[in-house]
């Protein structure tokens, strides 16, 4: 029996392969496995998920605009963009991406999808990815702006400064963080705002340059921690924290500036509560210094660094509360909080602030934007003052004055005076070819720009500026166009119409006021560019309650279309504008890969 089944076997197993036949399946595979490492991949890292749309909404936290023009900037540009989507995400082989579409559907938001995810067929089964996201839409702002104006990195201010050392060429003042602001707290909207601009920057005596250039943008508040007010988990988080003002105004180079400095105890609650607040004005007169009870027995005094004991607190009456009832009457609407490492701050005092300078951020000495520089090392290295010295413990008002004096020295300097990341960056950084260019050239360079940040992104993706061929592509309405073509003008970009695109120029422009023509017009062209922008409107009669569900199927077969058109390994982004003061926008993308990894799986 044995015998026979051994025989059958040996009938049916398939043969060795050897030779000339071995030889061509291990090129075969060896090709395989090649082309497989070289495949573009994306992910989402922890910020990117926690926006995804299949998180609950309670939890999900949006992210911003911004974060998708750094995505494209390194789509195109690989490590040589000015600015990273790292926050967020993970493109692994940038280089392998062939092209970039972006598709913009003005007037559609998150709304629309939530409520009609049966019609979006082609949008949830083509691309991977759908994000909820702040777009200006809901505070009134462009979508075009905030994707195609590319701010000056603090590198490009800092040398613009050393080049002409003037302020107003070299620095004038990017209104993106006061939009990004709006759509998180509420801000009140001024006829005749005093913000900077080229023509009107006041600066107070002492300041070389623009306070507002070292707020924390809204990225950073939630990179560093503090207490924001932004939907989804960071509401519930900080649900029961208050506002420092219930409106705020635009900040300024001229609003005043606070150093803040608090001391906690740890309570039976496990965290630290607020035991001492100190609050200094910009002439370093202490404005407010009270010891505070907490509301929950302290457990650890903490002395050493409080310098709180139990004798203090024996006959203190002044609750968390009160502080909070005082700092929202005292601060002005556009007050600058001034500290070190203040979100720990912030969350002792349950409160929330928009316009924040952190001295932890601003100053690093130790090369590593991770590794924070203490107060104590930067009072002692920038300040010669040995603070924190008192073996009673830290004195909350000291801290406050030396946070503040670290900030008023560095405005009266340059934006890379104490931080040796940025220096260390501008001294490896290669110039030549702009030293070599007349000085006056390069003032009229700047003064030209009629926007205010370093420049558009398609000047930034294509040779205009990179030295490579790489093309952008636009598709839109007139109206749409002209907007575009705002943040064009006055640059070097060689910007031609439709078929009339030829080697050597930078930008096509195709105009059609019929949203399917434009939709049909990118399909043909787009692989063509690295880059390309179709802008659809959406009017108030296609999203009529009559007509929305027709106008979402087209949608959804033009962005069937769109991925026919996108090459192997190309990436198409589907953005949803948003509606202004209402429901939030939506990005959609993915990168297409539609090879059979079968055999590769098997490698």
């Amino acid at each position: 029996m044995e015998n026979n089944t051994l025989s059958t076997y040996l009938k049916v197993k398939k043969p060795r392969l050897s030779g000339n036949s071995l030889k061509a399946l291990k090129e075969k595979l060896r090709r395989q496995k090649k082309n497989f490492l070289k495949i573009p991949r994306f992910r989402l890292l922890g910020v990117g998920e926690c926006a995804n749309i299949s998180v609950n909404v309670q939890d999900r936290i949006p992210i911003f605009l911004k974060d998708i023009q750094h995505l494209l900037l390194y789509c195109v540009m690989g490590n040589k963009s000015p600015y990273l989507p790292d926050r967020w995400c993970k493109l692994e082989k940038y280089n392998q991406v062939k092209h970039t579409i972006v598709c913009i559907l003005e007037g559609l938001s998150l709304d629309h999808y939530v409520s009609n995810q049966s019609i979006f067929q082609h949008l949830t089964s083509k691309l991977d990815y759908g994000l909820e996201l702040i777009t200006p839409a809901v505070y009134g702002g462009s979508i075009i702006e905030e994707l195609v104006a590319v701010p000056l990195t603090g590198i490009e201010k800092s040398r613009l400064l050393r080049k002409f050392g003037s302020i107003e060429l070299a620095l004038e003042k990017n209104q993106n963080i006061v939009k990004l602001f709006k759509a998180i707290f509420p801000l009140q909207t001024v006829m005749s705002s005093n913000v900077d601009t080229k023509e009107n920057v006041r600066l107070p005596a002492t300041d070389k340059f623009p306070r507002t250039e070292l707020l924390l943008s809204p990225y950073q508040l939630i990179e560093e921690n503090y207490p924001i007010p932004l939907k989804g988990g960071l509401a519930k988080k900080y649900e029961n924290y208050v506002m420092t003002k219930d409106t705020y105004a635009e900040v300024n180079s001229e609003s005043k500036m606070y150093g803040i400095d608090c001391e906690m105890c740890r309570t039976t609650l496990g965290s630290l509560e607020l035991t001492r607040i100190s609050i200094v004005d910009e002439a370093l007169n202490v404005v407010y210094d009270t010891l505070v009870k907490p509301d929950n027995k302290i457990t650890d005094y903490l002395t050493p660094y409080s310098g709180i004991t139990k004798d203090m607190l024996e006959k203190v009456t002044t609750r968390l509360s009160d502080v909070q009832d005082f700092i929202r009457i005292f601060l002005p609407a556009d007050a600058i909080i001034v500290g070190q490492s203040l979100n720990s701050d912030f969350n002792a005092l349950k409160m929330m602030h928009p316009y924040i300078i952190d001295t932890a951020v601003i100053f690093n000495v130790t090369g590593d934007r991770y590794r924070k520089t203490k107060l104590k090392v930067l009072a002692s290295t920038f300040l010669n003052e040995n603070i924190q010295n008192n073996k009673a413990g830290h004195c909350s008002a000291e801290d406050a004055t030396a946070s503040l004096k670290l900030v008023q020295l560095k405005l009266a300097n340059s934006i890379d005076f104490g931080d040796s990341i940025l220096i260390e960056k501008s001294h490896f950084s290669s110039y030549m070819s702009e030293l070599k260019k007349d000085k006056r050239t390069m003032k009229s360079k700047y003064e030209n720009c009629n926007f205010t940040v370093g420049s558009s992104i398609f000047n930034r993706t294509t040779n205009a500026e990179t030295g490579h061929s790489k093309t952008a592509g636009i598709f839109g309405c007139t109206e749409v166009m002209n907007n575009y073509s705002k943040f064009m003008k006055n640059s070097n970009l060689k910007i031609t119409y439709g078929n009339d695109f030829q080697v050597g120029d930078h930008v096509r422009l195709v105009i059609s006021e019929s949203n399917r023509e434009l939709v049909k017009r990118c399909s043909q062209v787009a692989a063509e560019h690295a880059l390309s922008f179709l802008h659809v409107t959406l009017n108030n009669d296609d999203l009529a309650e009559d007509n929305v569900a027709k106008t979402l199927h087209s949608v959804d077969k033009w962005i069937e279309k769109l991925w026919k058109h996108t090459k192997q390994y190309g990436m198409l982004c589907v953005l949803f504008s948003g509606k202004k003061n209402s429901s939030t926008g939506a990005c959609f993308l993915s990168i297409k890969n539609e090879i059979n990894t079968e055999d590769v799986s098997k490698v």
